[in-house]
Formats: C-alpha cells, structure tokens, sequence
C-alpha cells in the first residue's frame, strides 16, 4: 500500500498525557522520509519530584522543559533540513504555555511568560497540530499500560485541566488547521488499518481553524 502524500512541512501531533503522540509520530517516521522529534522527558530531572510535590517543583519542571524543548527545536526546525520531505513532532512549542499556566502559581506564571515570549519569538509555527483526544478513564488506562512509575499517581482532575487548556487554545487559532480526532480505545498501533485512516486525515488539506473527527471501533 502506497503512503498517501502529506502536504504539510511541519506537523506537530498533540494531546493529553498517554494519548498515544509518540508513538503515531515512530510509526509515521518508519513510513515516511520525514525527520521525527520526540520529546525528552525522561531527561528532566525534576519531574518525579513534581508529580509527588506539585508546589515546589513546578517552576523547576516547567523551566527545564521550556529550555531543552526551545534547545531541540532550534536544533532540528529552524535549520533547515533539506534531506526529509517533512517533520513531525510529539509537541508544540506552545505546549509550555499551556502547562505552565496550570501548573504554576500567578506570580510564577508572569515569570515564565516572559521568558516564553522571547524564546517563543524564533520557533517555527506548525503547519498543522493534530490533537488526539480520549477520555480521561482510558488515558489512566495508556498511562498504566507504559508503566512509569512517576506518573502513577497523577489524578484525574490534573489530566482534565490539561485537556481544558488544549481546547481553550485552540478556540482561538485562526492561522493555520487544527484537527481534533476523538480515538476513544483505538490502537493504532495494533491495528494497521486505524493507522492508514489516521495518515489519510492527515494528508488533506484543510482550512485554519478547528476540524473534529471522530476515530471508533
């Protein structure tokens, strides 16, 4: 089966945590000649601490995050790259923004903001973000699936304020096509044809602004 053609140079895959971004963005890069960036958590030294004591060390987290996600993507998107015929990432750039605005306290926030706003200033907006979006109960489930003991104890309540932060977001794009895909249980790692139904969303163009779909068994 032929990849169908994506008309997009850069595409950042989006959603809450354990909703599937890394592992759709590993499968596309097996597909296609494209150059893949995936975050790197597990080098962030203060996330366990902050999932056990929010308070203290979400500044730290966030700070940590916001720099070595700003140092990545200098790296890889605003140099160019003649050699792949796309890019896709596990996150948006902006993606800090919206953690940090529900983690951190007012005072904390202004802080952050102001170093966001000038680092935010020289990365490349993408051309299209996908966001994957399941209900809270199964990302407890994908979350208890891969096992990482740090994240075992993150609640509910903390999941549904990020997904309230996403879709606040994007109510107010208007530069460039935001689709939201509703997969619900869908394993499209397991299940070839559910993958090819994902890349064949991905490979129309679409107008700016939001586009929902929704992806059931």
């Amino acid at each position: 089966m032929s990849n169908p053609e994506i008309p997009y140079r850069y595409i950042a895959i989006e959603g809450n945590i354990g909703s599937g971004k890394s592992s759709f963005c590993e499968l596309m890069a097996q597909d296609y000649n494209c150059k893949l960036i995936l975050e790197k958590f597990d080098e962030n030294p203060f996330l366990p601490y902050f999932y056990e004591n929010p308070e203290q060390f979400a500044f730290a987290v966030e700070l940590f995050f916001m720099t070595e996600r700003h140092k990545q993507m200098e790296k890889s998107l605003i140099s160019q790259d003649l050699f792949h015929d796309f890019f896709i990432a596990d996150y948006t750039f902006v993606k800090n923004l919206l953690f940090a605005q529900k983690n951190l306290s007012e005072r904390e926030f202004r802080i952050y903001q102001k170093i966001f706003g000038v680092l935010n200033n020289d990365v490349p907006k993408p051309d299209i973000v996908v966001y994957f979006h399941r209900h809270i109960d199964i990302l407890h489930k994908q979350i208890e699936k891969r096992g990482r003991a740090y994240e075992k104890n993150i609640k509910s309540e903390y999941l549904l304020k990020i997904q309230n932060a996403y879709f606040e977001y994007f109510r107010n794009i208007l530069t460039f096509p935001v689709l939201i895909i509703d997969l619900n249980e869908i394993d499209f790692v397991k299940n070839r044809n559910q993958f090819e139904e994902l890349k064949n969303l991905i490979s129309r163009k679409y107008l700016p602004g939001v586009h929902r779909f929704s992806l059931f068994m």
